[in-house]
């Protein structure tokens, strides 16, 4: 789907497994099938990280002819996606249209906030290729905020609902992450009782409904009526960037009580079976 050949673009990926912006930057490489490396990091001491002042993950080294560092799934996204479609720009010049701003969180503490991360830096007659009407990027634009902003804060809170669903989730964290064996068991034990109170914490600060279920569902079931009945993903007969953001975030409770509750009380099991589908068919 992609008209460059991307045989020369060396990529490595920084990333938890089961983080939801690391799994949305997966299934975007995936579906475009790029190839690339990953590097799990250890949660704790994070020194796979070290030659990085940016400490978050996903954090992708992509090589274009010189080595390159991109930060913010979405800012990885975005400008990937434009290097594919874009003739005129090298990697480096893509990656300097998205420059990180400083800002103030409400709670005061300082965060880098990426501009214009939504957007494809395209030229007219590609934006034309892309996006044929104006309407089609504008909603894709809306849903990967909504992805970034509202669905994946409804993950934590969800997975870790009760002790047993926290013991769950952790023990699938240290199974897919990378931990000492000490450090994982700590990790399981530890970790599921903090994300249990935390979870608390977190529905309470984006105020979310006493039963976190109801809130998963909602959403889920507002993204797909925003898909609709007459065509196959947001994107058409093929996935937008919007289709893959949720998928990638829907994504990392698979295997968990949420997913399968998910699955039984809301209208996602078509559009999601079709974004597994049409992600393993371009698998490298």
């Amino acid at each position: 789907s992609s008209q460059l050949p991307a045989g020369n673009l060396q990529l490595t990926l920084y990333q938890y497994k089961t983080c939801p912006f690391c799994s949305k930057v997966r299934a975007f490489l995936d579906y475009h099938g790029l190839p690339y490396e990953i590097v799990e990091v250890n949660p704790i001491m994070r020194k796979e990280i070290k030659f990085s002042s940016y400490r978050k993950v996903p954090i992708l080294l992509a090589n274009a002819g010189s080595p390159l560092q991109l930060n913010d799934s979405s800012v990885i996204i975005s400008a990937i996606k434009t290097y594919l479609i874009s003739r005129r720009n090298s990697l480096e010049e893509i990656v300097s249209f998205y420059p990180p701003v400083k800002t103030l969180t409400e709670q005061g503490k300082e965060v880098l906030e990426y501009e214009n991360k939504y957007w494809l830096m395209l030229d007219e007659k590609e934006t034309k290729r892309v996006y044929p009407v104006k309407e089609v990027r504008v909603e894709e634009m809306k849903w990967r905020k909504w992805a970034d902003d509202w669905l994946v804060h409804l993950i934590s809170p969800n997975v870790y609902r009760t002790p047993k669903e926290a013991l769950a989730s952790f023990d699938y964290i240290v199974r897919e992450g990378k931990f000492g064996t000490l450090e994982g068991l700590f990790a399981k034990y530890v970790g599921a009782v903090a994300m249990f109170f935390v979870s608390k914490r977190l529905k309470k600060r984006h105020q979310l409904r006493d039963d976190v279920r109801e809130d998963l569902y909602e959403a889920v079931n507002k993204w797909v009526k925003a898909v609709g009945k007459n065509r196959l993903f947001m994107g058409g007969n093929q996935p937008n960037l919007a289709d893959l953001a949720v998928y990638g975030v829907l994504r990392v409770m698979e295997g968990l009580e949420a997913f399968d509750d998910m699955m039984v009380h809301t209208n996602i099991q078509p559009w999601y079976q079709r974004m597994e589908e049409v992600i393993e068919k371009n698998g490298v």
